[in-house]
C-alpha cells in the first residue's frame, strides 16, 4: 500500500491519500479519542502521542498534531496506522450520526437565500477547501451574516481567516446581494 501525503496551508496538519476509499459519503471531524469513540479508524490514530485532530474526507485523511511534535517523528507513525487500518478490515466509522453531512443539503423550509448559499457553499468552496484537507459546514444564516464551521485542515489555520473573509464572504456578496458578512463559529 502506498500512501501519498500532501501539505496543506496549515503547518500542524499533514493529508494522508491512501489511494482508497476513506468516507463513502460525507466527512467526519474528530477533535478527541472521545469524539472519535465511534470510529475505530479515529480510535487508533489518536492512540499515536500528539494527534490532536482526525478528519475524513472521501479519499483522504487529514492529522493534526501538537505543535511540540516534528512532522519527521509523527509521519512514519501516523502511515504505519493507516496501513493497520485497511489491513484490519475495521470499518472508517460504526455509526454515522447526523451531523455534517447534510449541513449543506438543501431543506425544504429553507428560504431562497439559503438554498443559493447552500448551493454555492457545496458547488465552489468545498471542492477547494478539500483540496486543502478540510471541509466546510453550513451553520445558519441570520441578520446578513453567514455563520460557517471549518474542519480538517482548515480548523485553526492561520490562512483561515483570510479564506472566510477574503474569499468566501466575497463570493457570496457577489452573488447573494443579502449576505453581509461571513463568521466561523466553534462547533
Amino acid at each position: 500500500m502506498f500512501i501519498q501525503t500532501e501539505q496543506t496551508p496549515n503547518p500542524q496538519t499533514l493529508k494522508f491519500l491512501p489511494g482508497k476509499v476513506v468516507m463513502e459519503e460525507g466527512t467526519a471531524f474528530f477533535q478527541n479519542v472521545e469524539e472519535g469513540s465511534n470510529s475505530p479508524f479515529a480510535k487508533r490514530l489518536f492512540e499515536l502521542e500528539g494527534v490532536e485532530g482526525v478528519f475524513f474526507g472521501s479519499d483522504f485523511i487529514t492529522i493534526t498534531k501538537n505543535q511540540s511534535l516534528d512532522w519527521q517523528v509523527m509521519k512514519p507513525l501516523i502511515l504505519g496506522s493507516i496501513m493497520d487500518h485497511y489491513n484490519s478490515g475495521d470499518v472508517t466509522i460504526n455509526t454515522q450520526k447526523k451531523n455534517d453531512v447534510t449541513s449543506l443539503k438543501v431543506d425544504e423550509n429553507d428560504t431562497d437565500i439559503v438554498k443559493q448559499i447552500k448551493e454555492l457553499l457545496d458547488t465552489r468552496v468545498r471542492p477547494a477547501v478539500a483540496m486543502d484537507g478540510g471541509d466546510i459546514v453550513y451553520d445558519s444564516f441570520k441578520d446578513g451574516v453567514v455563520y460557517l464551521h471549518m474542519q480538517g485542515a482548515c480548523s485553526g489555520c492561520p490562512s483561515s481567516t483570510a479564506t472566510l473573509k477574503m474569499g468566501i464572504e466575497n463570493m457570496l456578496k457577489h452573488y447573494v446581494p443579502e449576505v453581509q458578512e461571513v463568521r466561523p463559529i466553534d462547533a
